[in-house]
């Protein structure tokens, strides 16, 4: 299947439309994630290391980075992806497995190995983080289908 979008239609109107939903949904998720599950979670395990898990000015705008970074090679990667493959659910579930395990899974298992996570934490981590990979592919693959 060859891709039928124009090389600067990457960056359409609809592509900009995927990247607002998916930013709004991916910024919430994170915020939920973190405060309700990852802070306290962490803040529990290690309760030697002095100020664990903050949350300052500092941190905010380093989280601010991170989400920017996210947002934009989530909606990149499962853009291209459902371009090539077309769309669907089952696609996007796969685009967003795909960006996941990079992003995620690396993450959490480079703090795990570094005794700086838990298995409790990654299993809260793990699967939470991933349903906010797939929800975001689906809204994009959503903003596809209809701009």
């Amino acid at each position: 299947m060859h891709s039928t979008v124009q090389p600067l239609a990457f960056f359409s109107r609809p592509f900009w439309i995927a990247v607002i939903a998916a930013g709004v949904w991916i910024n919430a998720s994170e915020i939920f994630r973190y405060f309700v599950f990852i802070m306290p979670m962490v803040r529990e395990a290690f309760p030697m290391i002095q100020d664990v898990a903050p949350i300052n000015v500092g941190i905010f705008l380093s989280w601010m980075v991170w989400d920017t970074f996210l947002v934009f090679a989530v909606c990149c990667v499962v853009w291209l992806y459902l371009d090539r493959f077309g769309g669907g659910a089952r696609n996007a579930v796969l685009a967003g497995t795909f960006i996941w395990i990079p992003i995620f899974v690396l993450l959490w298992l480079g703090l795990f190995n570094m005794n700086l996570s838990t298995g409790a934490i990654l299993a809260v981590a793990w699967p939470l983080s991933w349903l906010e990979m797939i929800v975001a592919a689906l809204l994009i693959d959503q903003v596809r289908r209809r701009f």
